[in-house]
């Protein structure tokens, strides 16, 4: 039987998790500029979100997460960080 504890599963490794970063915040700002945006008018991401965990992400900055399409090929959307 296999204790289920002891194994570590890496959540950014699955084939369903798309890859997620953490923007620096120089970077941040030119893309809030770029979509014309506020931060908090961005879709949010909870910082107890296992992905956000995983990525070391606290409420505050601003993730780009890049998404594979059958249709547009690769899609990239940016989530807020926000506690909870």
């Amino acid at each position: 039987m296999v204790d289920m504890a002891s194994e570590k599963f890496d959540i950014l490794k699955h084939e369903l998790v798309p890859r997620h970063e953490v923007l620096k915040p120089e970077e941040a700002v030119e893309v809030l500029r770029s979509l014309g945006v506020r931060p908090e008018q961005l879709p949010y991401l909870r910082a107890s979100d296992p992905v956000a965990r995983a990525i070391g992400a606290k409420p505050g900055d601003v993730v780009r997460i890049t998404r594979r399409s059958p249709t547009a090929g690769r899609v990239i959307v940016y989530r807020f960080v926000i506690a909870g």
